[in-house]
């Protein structure tokens, strides 16, 4: 397993050796200081922390800054682990960059979809609207809410409500290339969240075409 975080740049596509044109996701991925390591012994699980986007010393807080001092680095944005990974490639303070992961490999990302507000039951889970015509007045509604028997609306009834803002994950996206020296990763396709968002590359866990 292995694992970056990232920013999300924007969308554009690419040419293949074919000529195909690729739509592809370009997301600044890393450098990552390693923050800390988690080990089964005194934390009951292995991981490592990775810190990304670093933040201005006098925005942060003396519990952060005391936690970036042990691993020699400056107080980080955008802070996840990463499980999975071999702990001993990894040393405190080190930095992970794009080039851990190479062109063709399958990865899943993971990001914050952008947030679409207040959104009736059509547009929020897809449902088929009413009839428009002899005299229905019932168009865009979310439809039965279930028997009358139990006198009330059951738990996860379909209901307008707050659409996106999820944390959401999309599995097995080929990366199509690597910049290495400019720490971009190409993914083919699109990935979750507005641009400039903070997202997670991990390797694929199906890692299946």
């Amino acid at each position: 397993m292995k694992g970056i975080l990232g920013k999300k740049i924007g969308m554009t596509q690419i040419f293949n050796e074919d000529g195909v044109v690729i739509p592809v996701t370009v997301i600044q991925a890393g450098p990552c200081v390693v923050l800390q390591k988690k080990e089964q012994e005194k934390d009951g699980y292995e991981a490592i922390q990775l810190g990304f986007d670093e933040k201005k010393e006098h925005r942060a807080n003396r519990p952060e800054l005391g936690h970036a001092k042990k691993a020699n680095a400056k107080p980080q944005k955008f802070i996840r682990e990463i499980r999975g990974v071999n702990l001993a490639d990894y040393e405190l303070g080190s930095l992970v960059k794009a080039d851990i992961f190479s062109e063709g490999e399958l990865v899943d990302v993971t990001g914050t979809s952008k947030g679409k507000g207040f959104a009736g039951a059509i547009k929020r889970h897809n449902q088929a609207r009413g009839p428009m015509s002899h005299g229905s007045r019932y168009h865009r509604g979310p439809g039965s809410l279930g028997p009358i028997a139990p006198n009330r609306v059951f738990k996860g009834q379909t209901l307008p409500g707050r659409m996106g803002g999820e944390k959401v994950t999309i599995q097995n996206l080929e990366v199509a290339r690597v910049d290495a020296e400019r720490n971009l990763i190409l993914v083919k396709g699109s990935v979750p969240g507005p641009r400039n968002s903070y997202v997670i590359i991990k390797s694929a866990v199906k890692a299946s075409k």
